[in-house]
């Protein structure tokens, strides 16, 4: 199914890997342009050219730290032109309250709350006086099934929701729509080190993932790739008339 995307510039956090690397492929395959941010260049130049090879597309990289508020604005000027943010990077640890210290939850939050946040606030920017954007937003189940386990995470993440709803609900009057989605646990390195650590804390047996799955805590598994296409249908032209929106993708 076509979309409309074709010709659009999407700006995706968290590009090199993960759901952040499968929302690019998606874009890729309905001809959009991207600009892919991450920390590691390596691994952006890699996704560059797994996804080149399979999409005749262009791709921008722009390597940076988003807890660094410089680099947030020289990105957002970067890609002042793109019509599409996805906001995915993201790196919160487990661990219930006593086990994650204040500066840890400070580092966790100045990626993936305020990174989140100050890259809005830069795009939304360029998106009004343009008078058209989408901002996707992907945050996470946590935030609709707090867990004790999974404390700053969770708290991260209903907050990330609120932002949404509240930014979403205003924000079609001047052209912009803003939406979120809450993955459960995805198939990627990070959320399978979440739960190796989950498992050690809980069990003492950082094997013990299965277990960690089976108590509900964190659901079902699903692929990145799922993931994906549900941000790239929010995101066109078919679902123009959802804003301040976040979609459950877990039970």
């Amino acid at each position: 199914m076509k979309l409309g995307l074709e010709g659009k510039r999407v700006l995706i956090t968290g590009g090199s890997k993960g759901i952040g690397q499968a929302c690019a492929m998606a874009f890729a395959a309905e001809g959009c342009g991207l600009d892919l941010v991450a920390r590691d260049v390596a691994r952006l130049e890699a996704a560059r050219d797994a996804i080149r090879a399979a999409h005749p597309i262009e791709v921008r990289l722009h390597p940076g730290d988003l807890r660094d508020g410089e680099a947030v604005r020289r990105i957002a000027a970067e890609c002042a032109d793109a019509e599409i943010l996805v906001n995915n990077a993201g790196d919160i640890p487990g661990g219930a309250i006593d086990q994650i210290d204040e500066a840890r939850w400070r580092h966790a939050w100045d990626l993936k709350l305020f990174g989140y946040l100050n890259l809005t606030r830069e795009m939304l920017a360029h998106m009004r006086a343009r008078g058209r954007g989408v901002i996707v937003n992907v945050i996470g189940m946590a935030g609709e099934k707090p867990t004790w386990e999974y404390i700053c995470g969770a708290a991260a993440n209903a907050g990330l929701a609120a932002l949404t709803k509240g930014l979403g609900s205003k924000s079609p009057e001047f052209g912009v729509r803003v939406l979120g989605i809450h993955p459960p646990a995805t198939r990627t390195d990070r959320i399978t080190a979440l739960l190796k650590n989950v498992a050690k804390n809980k069990y003492g047996d950082e094997s013990r993932v299965d277990d960690v799955l089976r108590d509900g805590a964190f659901g079902r598994v699903i692929e990145p790739e799922q993931v994906a296409d549900t941000v790239v249908f929010l995101a066109s032209p078919r679902a123009s008339h959802v804003s301040g929106l976040v979609l459950n993708l877990g039970s």
